[in-house]
């Protein structure tokens, strides 16, 4: 099979009628937030939240007969191996995921609920990798790679096709970048439909895999990042053939701009987004002059996020908005000293969140007492007031 605009369109009539036709919907507070015009396609529409039921299932429906009864195997700790196990149990193929034993475990229960049979095996993707393809070999699997292969990325094609469809106008397609199926996909469909389109990449600055390979140098990957879900160490060979002649600039994005896409995306849209489903947004908020006034339509790829870390990154925004803040007041140990700042504080219309009181810090005057407040107001001007109301009133406080 050749990837090009044929095979996409193939692929979105196989497809009818078995995922979601997702959303692709303006978002007027979007735009005023980053300057450009924003359209989002919401992805995380798809039953198994993620746009990777596309590709696996366009490659399921190509199968023989022969090699449905032969089953299929992948690698993948991610939502590959949510849509390949579920349309797989729908389509009667037996289906087999090797996972790294270090998989969150909710991931793998989500998996074996959507039929497959569940492999833990190695410490990393390439462990669990060179597991399956040694499992396909001993039982005669087929092997259905998450990104590098041609009926995978047409499947993933059809995101861009929907999107011109319903906005032929668009002028710009930032995509995130793991392994390239998305916007090697993406990119032939868009291109065709319209040459004059700007194709722009999205990779975390700590895997830059895509922006290392354009170069023709090593890339130097590794790190802890919200976006693991694009967090490759090398892209796929037929992914970057198909993608970097189309592409017109990649754009590196910082971890606190993947915070905020994901935080903007709950508190804006009302929408969950993973890391990586936020890259797009990630983009227009770390380049707002590369799409400052463009027709620009975002991929939010995938909402399959651990709640707890979507908690932690709801309050980091918080802090980062300064509506959380901490300060430090240090006075005399006399009495009313806590019950008077409280009493500003309140009257100012902030909350107080959580009250530390130390009197045996070495820093602290024998006779002194020192107060942690952790403070939630409305916004960062409503704090800078607080602050000097208390500087005012002889309690001067200080970040902490």
């Amino acid at each position: 099979m050749t990837l090009d605009l044929n095979a996409i369109r193939a692929a979105a009539s196989r497809l009818k009628g078995h995922i979601k036709r997702t959303p692709f919907e303006h978002s007027v507070t979007l735009s005023q937030i980053t300057g450009a015009e924003v359209w989002v396609k919401f992805e995380n529409q798809q039953f198994t939240a993620a746009f990777k039921e596309r590709g696996a299932l366009n490659k399921l429906m190509l199968l023989s007969d022969i090699d449905r009864a032969r089953g299929v195997i992948a690698a993948s700790a991610g939502n590959h191996s949510q849509g390949l196990a579920y349309h797989a149990a729908r389509l009667g193929v037996p289906v087999t995921i090797v996972m790294p034993r270090t998989t969150p475990f909710v991931k793998v229960m989500q998996t074996r609920a959507f039929g497959a049979e569940v492999v833990l095996f190695g410490d990393s993707f390439d462990e669990a990798s060179e597991e399956a393809m040694r499992l396909r070999q001993k039982h005669g699997f087929v092997f259905v790679h998450p990104f590098d292969d041609d009926d995978v990325m047409a499947g993933q094609g059809t995101v861009a096709l929907e999107m011109l469809e319903d906005q032929p106008d668009l002028e710009v397609l930032p995509i995130p970048i793991g392994g390239g199926g998305l916007i090697a996909g993406m990119a032939t469909a868009a291109k065709a439909l319209n040459p004059n389109i700007s194709i722009v990449g999205i990779e975390p600055t700590m895997y830059p895999s895509f922006t290392a390979r354009m170069a023709g140098v090593e890339a130097v990957v590794g790190g802890q990042t919200v976006a693991e879900g694009i967090a490759v160490k090398r892209v796929g060979e037929s992914c970057f053939a198909a993608a970097a002649p189309l592409i017109d600039d990649v754009l590196l994005v910082e971890e606190a701009y993947f915070e905020q896409g994901v935080a903007l995306y709950a508190t804006v849209e009302k929408t969950i987004a993973e890391g990586a489903g936020a890259a797009s947004l990630a983009a227009l908020l770390a380049y707002p002059e590369r799409f400052k006034g463009k027709k620009t339509g975002l991929v939010l790829c995938g909402g399959n996020i651990d709640t707890r870390l979507l908690a932690s990154l709801l309050t980091r925004d918080l802090v980062r908005a300064q509506r959380l803040v901490s300060i430090r007041i240090v006075g005399d140990d006399r009495p009313g000293l806590l019950a008077n700042t409280s009493a500003l504080i309140g009257k100012m219309g902030a909350n107080i969140i959580e009250v530390a009181h130390n009197r045996l810090a070495l820093d602290v005057p024998a006779k002194g007492a020192e107060f942690d407040l952790m403070i939630e107001t409305r916004d960062a001007q409503h704090t800078a007031e607080i602050i000097q109301a208390l500087a005012e009133a002889g309690y001067p406080p200080r970040l902490i």
